[in-house]
Parts: C-alpha cells; structure tokens; sequence
C-alpha cells in the first residue's frame, strides 16, 4: 500500500506536483524537485500552476543532477536573475489531470480529509497529512481533541480505505494509539476501629 504526491491544495481541487528549487547556470536553467512517482512526469502536464493560481508555467526537461532533482528550462525565463525570482515556488494542477493510481495505490490529496475510524468503531478524527519519513508513509491523523495521530500506512495497520465513502478503517496494534487519560478516583479513607486495651 503506498501514496502519492505531496498533500492537497485546501484551497481548491489541486495538487503540488514539484517546486522550483534554485537557478542553474546564467541563461535562466532551474533546478525543479518533482514530487510525482518518476521525476520526468511532470513535464508531461501542459501547464503547472504557481501556489496562488495567478501564474502559469511551461517546463522542458534537460537534464538530471543525480540528487533526485531535474535540471529544466521554464518557458520565457532567460537569465538567471529571472529564475531566481522563482526560488521556492511551489508547482500546482488540477487533481483531474492525475492519472488513475494502481490499485492499493492512493493520492495523498484523496486520503487528506477522510474520516479514520478503528475495526471496533471508534471514532480517531480525520486524516490531516501524509509523510513518508523514510520507512514508509504515515498517516496524520486530528483527533477532534488530543495530540495528533501518527499511524504507518500499511495493509495490516489500514486494511480498508474507501474514497467514494470518505472513509479510512484502522487496526492498531496496541501501543499505536495515545492511551486515554484514567480519571484516578481517591478512595475513601478508612477508619479502623481500635480494640480496647484492657
């Protein structure tokens, strides 16, 4: 079981598929982290949106550095001083241009919102982020009061994940889950009755 691309865009029915890392070279080259499966797709969508949707892109792919980012040419930028007005800008489309994902395969943008329940029924919150940390992705989950959730995307630990009825079932093993607060009652003191002493 595994997720894709970064969260979505609260904003609108978007998702971040890569971000201008920095320029490279004098004549406008940029640095681009992608953040889609294979790195070379995202020069595939015709046009990338800039975060506030007032700006447009078109990218061309020339080369790779061997550290996980593409070297690409942003259409009409020229010089280095105009790709490094760029640095930072995070890269959107459409959620409806996103291929289908395989199966037991999922966007992060249609796990982010869904409701999280355990096997027994309880009610844990809603599926806040996801991240991969390097072991795997992890489910955030926000509770509607406590600490944030963090929950290992597995097909054991999440054996149901149902995007048509918004819904995500967990099977924690124990320890995952915060454990809820024990109210401590105080017993009542005790007297004890002495025996006379004769």
């Amino acid at each position: 079981m595994s997720s894709h691309t970064p969260p979505q865009d609260s904003k609108s029915a978007r998702v971040c598929v890569a971000a201008f890392s920095s320029a490279h070279g004098v004549s406008g080259a940029m640095r681009l982290k992608s953040f889609t499966e294979n790195p070379d797709d995202v020069a595939a969508f015709k046009v990338l949106q800039s975060e506030d949707a007032s700006r447009t892109y078109e990218i061309e792919v020339v080369s790779h550095t061997g550290k996980g980012e593409l070297i690409i040419k942003v259409n009409g930028v020229q010089t280095r001083e105009a790709a490094e007005l760029l640095k930072g800008e995070r890269l959107y489309v459409s959620r409806s241009e996103l291929p289908d994902a395989g199966d037991e395969e999922f966007y992060h943008a249609d796990l982010i919102g869904l409701a999280v329940k355990t096997t027994s029924g309880k009610t844990l919150g809603t599926v806040r982020a996801v991240f991969d940390f390097g072991a795997g992705d992890m489910l955030e989950i926000l509770p509607k009061e406590g600490a944030l959730i963090m929950v290992p995307f597995t097909q054991a630990i999440v054996p149901i994940v149902d995007i048509e009825k918004g819904r995500i079932v967990v099977d924690p093993p124990e320890g995952l889950l915060p454990e809820e607060k024990k109210k401590k009652r105080k017993k009542p003191q005790k007297a004890k009755k002495q025996e006379d002493q004769k």
